[in-house]
């Protein structure tokens, strides 16, 4: 079996335009991604979107300050474990989830996916212990019981470099993407929150809220590289270029 990538859309959220480019107003309705990859030795997840308990209070569950700036849209059946179910995929039987990084739309699907290892940088999960449930973070998104596989810098999944994690600090302190070479679709590097928009990369233009922006675009300088190579970008949160991305059960590659 070939590695071979799938990608579904976990619902949107509606926040302020200056979170994903400096100076900006108004607001913009964005995807929460989600990814499976499937490869010989498992089946992998890349960001598990936002937490089940979302789907019928949001603010309840995400607390006063992240609901004041965001609005969700997020019905039953776009939860992952649903998503999954939908492709005939057991949530169940998901080996690896691989988190970008820990803020609630990216790992708040974590539980749904009971028998997988959690996969993040280090620096990150320790980042994410010393602020708690604050600044994005929800402590019950990602200290879920399962194990944790903390891994620091760059980290080749499955060992043979079609899988893997590529440090991309500047979101946050320890935030991460992941490459994936397919044999029909060629290679990939999903984003996370490395790069939310198209607009970010082609002009250089940083998000309003960020942990390191010399980080931050030194990392675009590399998505631009790869680019350049052949590699497509797959944009964080970018609505426009979400449009043009398959969903399972089509595969990107």
């Amino acid at each position: 079996m070939s590695v071979q990538l799938h990608a579904f859309t976990c619902g949107w959220l509606t926040i302020p335009r200056a979170f994903m480019l400096d100076g900006e107003d108004g607001l913009i309705k964005v995807p929460v991604p989600s990814y499976l990859i499937t490869h010989p030795k498992g089946r992998v997840l890349f960001d598990t979107g936002l937490h089940a308990e979302t789907l019928e209070d949001p603010a309840a569950y995400v607390g006063e300050m992240l609901a004041r700036y965001h609005t969700f849209d997020f019905t039953p059946g776009q939860e992952i474990a649903a998503r999954l179910a939908a492709f005939g995929v057991d949530p169940a039987g998901i080996d690896i989830v691989i988190n970008s990084h820990l803020h609630f739309d990216h790992c708040g699907g974590n539980a749904q996916l009971p028998n997988a290892d959690v996969l993040i940088q280090r620096r990150e999960l320790e980042h994410a212990r010393a602020v708690e449930s604050t600044r994005g973070y929800l402590v019950s998104d990602w200290d879920t019981g399962q194990r944790v596989r903390a891994v620091e810098g760059e980290h080749d999944v499955f060992g043979d470099g079609t899988v893997v994690c590529l440090p991309t600090y500047g979101h946050t302190p320890g935030h991460q993407s992941l490459r994936v070479r397919t044999e029909t679709g060629g290679e990939f590097v999903l984003c996370g929150d490395a790069c939310y928009l198209r607009d970010s990369l082609e002009k250089l233009r940083l998000p309003g809220v960020i942990a390191d922006k010399e980080a931050a675009l030194a990392v675009f300088r590399r998505l631009r590289e790869m680019q350049s190579r052949g590699v497509t970008i797959m944009y964080g949160h970018d609505p426009d270029f979400w449009t043009t991305v398959p969903q399972a059960p089509v595969r990107l590659g």
